[in-house]
């Protein structure tokens, strides 16, 4: 059964690799005007995370594809690999 997530809930939420790292947090998305699904999230990087140095910055925000994420509850993790 698909569950569906209203984007306002996203909004503010803390996006974490799945082996610990702290990217950011959750501040827009990129969506397909022709199929209405979410293409990629654009995440205001964390400086103090430890990996803001190492995962491309484009406008202030890190781009990371809507395929690398793995679980969506308190937190938003995404698989490192994808970045």
């Amino acid at each position: 059964m698909v569950k569906y997530i209203i984007a306002k809930q996203l909004v503010g939420k803390r996006v974490v690799t799945a082996d610990g790292y702290d990217l950011g947090r959750f501040v827009d998305a990129e969506i397909s005007e022709v199929t209405g699904k979410i293409n990629a999230m654009l995440i205001e990087p964390s400086l103090d995370g430890g990996l803001a140095g190492k995962v491309k910055v484009d406008g202030g925000v890190v781009r990371v594809p809507y395929g690398s994420v793995r679980a969506v509850n308190d937190f938003i993790v995404v698989d490192r690999k994808d970045l």
